[in-house]
């Protein structure tokens, strides 16, 4: 089996806290806190593989290092560094035929070094 392991040496973001509404004329369009749009940029600059768009099956493992131990949902973390890997084109898209599973991922506190370390699994096809 084929892993990817990275650390993106940043504190965890999620992309749903303290969202935007955009008006687009008539309509309104929710967009990312700008601290997410932030974390999306800077994170590219640590991901191995960037546009190979993997397609085979995986499973991605994340260990989100926090720096404070306010609670923090699970699987907005996941969405959200599922999203990076989808827009820096490691991972050609994070449906469920690609990212099989996150199992083994967890939220952790580490107040002087916050991150998140990620093993992609490649699976036998």
């Amino acid at each position: 089996m084929k892993e990817l392991k990275f650390t993106i040496p940043l504190a965890p973001v999620t992309k749903k806290n303290s969202q935007r509404i955009a008006n687009c004329g008539q309509y309104s369009k929710i967009l990312p806190s700008k601290a997410y749009v932030q974390y999306e940029k800077d994170a590219g600059y640590f991901l191995p593989n960037r546009g190979k768009k993997h397609t085979q099956p995986c499973e991605v493992v994340c260990l989100f290092y926090m720096p404070t131990k306010r609670r923090v949902d699970l699987t907005n973390l996941l969405e959200a560094i599922d999203d990076v890997l989808v827009k820096y084109e490691v991972l050609k898209d994070d449906n469920s035929e690609i990212i099989t599973s996150h199992d083994g991922s967890r939220v952790l506190y580490d107040k002087d070094n916050p991150r998140t370390e990620v093993v992609i699994k490649f699976l036998e096809s």
